[in-house]
């Protein structure tokens, strides 16, 4: 068995290929998109190391793989080449974040402020995965701008944050740890 290369030279030059060989610049907004989809699912790996609930750890690998069929998705350039099945994201995947942050809001306390980032090590991190979906997110609008982005891929990702935020929230309740609140009074 042939082990295959880690590393071919061919991004020397500041070029990579899409899904299909056809190269673009490194700072496309393409790469840009999923690169920060890459990240996200980086950190979310570094969120299951610290959940100890097994339902949110399956969902969140759920999450993992609907995140590498986005990325799939944004990798391919449909004018050039056609996308994959494995490339879309479907409804049901929506509903199953939407039915998750449902269930898991529903066991937390009522919110009167705004909740600061923390309260626990897998809240924190929680955070830092909402946040940096939100940047994914953004990143994804900005291709819109110039290219088609299918409606799933945007609502998915804008329902993740909406997830991630309530874990993180949830992480902070099941550690018996205290929430912190936004203190608008300068002193």
């Amino acid at each position: 068995m042939v082990k295959s290369k880690i590393y071919t030279g061919g991004g020397d030059k500041g070029k990579t290929s899409l899904i299909g060989g056809f190269r673009v610049p490194k700072t496309h907004p393409r790469l840009e998109a999923y690169g920060t989809v890459d990240e996200l699912n980086s950190f979310i790996g570094l969120l299951i190391a610290e959940v100890e609930e097994p339902d949110t750890c399956d969902l969140l690998r759920f999450v993992q793989s609907r995140l590498f069929t986005v990325g799939s998705y944004l990798a391919t350039d449909p004018s050039k080449t056609e996308y994959k099945i494995e490339s879309q994201i479907t409804v049901d995947s929506i509903k199953k974040i939407e039915e998750a942050i449902d269930r898991v809001d529903g066991r937390l306390p009522k919110l009167n402020s705004f909740v600061l980032p923390g309260g626990s090590r897998s809240a924190a991190i929680a955070h830092v995965c909402r946040t940096v979906c939100r940047r994914a997110e953004r990143n994804i609008y900005r291709l819109a701008e110039t290219e088609t982005v299918e409606e799933p891929v945007l609502v998915f990702m804008n329902r993740l944050s909406d997830y991630l935020f309530v874990v993180a929230r949830n992480e902070c309740l099941l550690k018996n740890n205290e929430e912190f609140f936004w203190n608008n009074t300068c002193k």
